[in-house]
């Protein structure tokens, strides 16, 4: 019997690492994850550890590889994304300045308005495709510079977080196509350095590592990290890419007119294009394949706030899946599901680190409104559930309003592990929801990416045809049509009532 060769996604996600090996046809054979946590030294800072990475990286490829038999000698390559963007600075040997800042941090709210003060918000937007907000690596760097100056003086190099892993990996540097767009120093339509932004943030281009495609080979597993992963030494690595462009492909996602949407720590809805498009409004970014972009509908804290739910006021049922050997966002998820549509009439806001696409708010917050002496537990995290959906609705309509067809969602990532959440978003949006076959988030994506670089894949867009397929489908319920239409205005009107005061709020010492 000939030996089955397989390839590895690695995801180095928000909330931790994910591991996946695959065959060359796309059937999963095991996965691997391991967490990490979040700090948060201030309101709306967010900061962690790269070695807490490397670590939970290690851990998920090991869990993976012995779920197989033979997998390390079998592994052709490996290809790794993640969160983004982010800001992490490495000396000249290679070690991490400071904690990296990652895309949720908006402590560079002040900075983002300096560098539209001093280069124009418009031309910010014509030069990088992207409105000038602290979720870019330029307002952080300009923070860095600002408030840490004799670190900012040590940096050699800056990099992304699968650089890093990257690195830890092979022993070189290199820095993937579409986490460079998110870097805001480039620009949109020629791939160029900015030397205007590069010079306000205070860096040059030397500073960051060369520019790949994600499904070029950077380098091979060195013996060290052989040793602590599991891997034979000299497998190929590709550059990788950015999270959400892992998912676009993992949802096979490639043509105009469809879509996918992301839920895990955030949500990203992913809209594809082949005109290079840009909006204020959403984020442009290239697809992880050559020739396609991306518009992302991107918001900050969806899956996040259930966690912090859960964290904060799911003692029960984490002790009972515990106990159960169960998952306790099953358990809470069921418990919604015992609340009616429309949650008892509780709305929840979910911008619990202000918000991104498409209101980019930093001072936005969390709210529950509606609450009263009956509102049961069952309403309040089912209210969760259906705020995100409208927020998500909210990305929809600013998409569709703008000229884009959107006939169908595919969705992929931790959220679709929920028949209530997948049926809510359904029924709030009014369009179908589809499950691929297989859904494990990024890695997936890394995988076909990997095997794109090994030349595996002659066609792609064949490849991905004959690998990605619906399971499951999702109809909108007509009868929650008109209640989740009332509701989703209240919802929009809720944010507007408030903005003044979330404004007032972030001024209070």
């Amino acid at each position: 019997m000939a030996v089955e060769t397989l390839l590895l996604g690695v995801d180095v996600g928000t909330t931790g690492a994910k591991a996946a090996l695959f065959t060359t046809h796309g059937e999963l054979r095991a996965v691997g994850q391991s967490e990490y946590k979040t700090n948060h030294p201030h309101t709306s800072w967010a900061e962690q550890d790269p070695e807490d990475w490397w670590k939970a990286v290690c851990q998920s490829i090991r869990q993976a590889l012995d779920q197989v038999d033979g997998s390390s000698d079998r592994v052709a390559g490996i290809a790794v994304s993640s969160q983004a963007p982010t800001l992490l600075p490495l000396d000249k040997s290679g070690r991490p300045l400071r904690p990296a800042l990652i895309w949720m941090d908006r402590r560079a709210e002040k900075e983002a308005i300096q560098l539209k003060e001093s280069i124009g918000g418009t031309k910010v937007e014509q030069i990088t495709g992207n409105r000038a907000d602290p979720f870019y690596v330029a307002a952080k760097l300009l923070w860095f510079k600002t408030h840490e100056e004799d670190l900012h003086r040590k940096a050699d190099l800056f990099v992304q977080a699968n650089g890093f892993i990257n690195y830890k990996l092979t022993g070189l540097h290199g820095l993937d196509h579409v986490h460079a767009s998110l870097l805001q120093l480039r620009h949109w339509q020629s791939d160029q350095w900015s030397s205007e932004l590069c010079d306000v943030c205070g860096v040059s281009p030397e500073q960051f590592p060369p520019i790949y495609p994600g499904h070029h080979v950077l380098g091979e597993i060195t013996s060290t990290a052989a040793e602590l992963t599991g891997l034979s030494a000299g497998t190929p690595v590709m550059a990788g890419t950015v999270d959400g462009a892992a998912a676009a492909v993992e949802a096979g996602v490639v043509e105009p007119g469809q879509a996918a949407e992301m839920t895990g720590t955030s949500t990203v809805l992913l809209l594809p294009n082949n005109q290079r498009l840009s909006m204020p409004i959403f984020i442009a970014m290239p697809h992880a394949l050559p020739g396609l972009d991306l518009l992302l509908g991107a918001m900050a804290t969806s899956g996040a706030s259930l966690r912090w739910f859960r964290d904060q006021l799911g003692e029960l049922e984490v002790e009972t899946a515990a106990r159960t050997e169960g998952n306790s966002y099953d358990i809470l998820t069921q418990l919604a599901a015992t609340s009616p549509p429309g949650s008892e009439k509780v709305l929840f806001l979910p911008y619990m680190m202000g918000e991104r696409s498409p209101l980019w708010d930093s001072h936005a917050r969390g709210v529950f409104f509606g609450l009263s002496l009956s509102t049961s537990k069952a309403a309040l995290v089912r209210a969760i559930l259906e705020g995100n959906a409208f927020a998500l609705r909210h990305n929809v309509e600013s998409a569709q309003q703008a000229g884009v067809t959107i006939k169908e969602i595919r969705s992929v990532g931790g959220g679709t592990q929920s028949p209530l959440w997948n049926q809510i978003k359904a029924d709030v949006l009014g369009i179908p929801v589809l499950l691929p076959r297989t859904s494990v988030w990024a890695p997936f994506g890394n995988a076909i990416l990997a095997g794109m670089g090994l030349g595996i894949y002659q066609d792609i867009r064949i490849a991905l045809e004959e690998m990605v397929t619906i399971h499951n489908r999702y109809e909108p319920n007509p009868d929650n049509e008109e209640l989740y239409q009332q509701l989703y205005q209240i919802f929009r009107n809720l944010y507007h009532h408030l903005k003044e005061d979330f404004d007032d709020l972030a001024a209070v010492i």
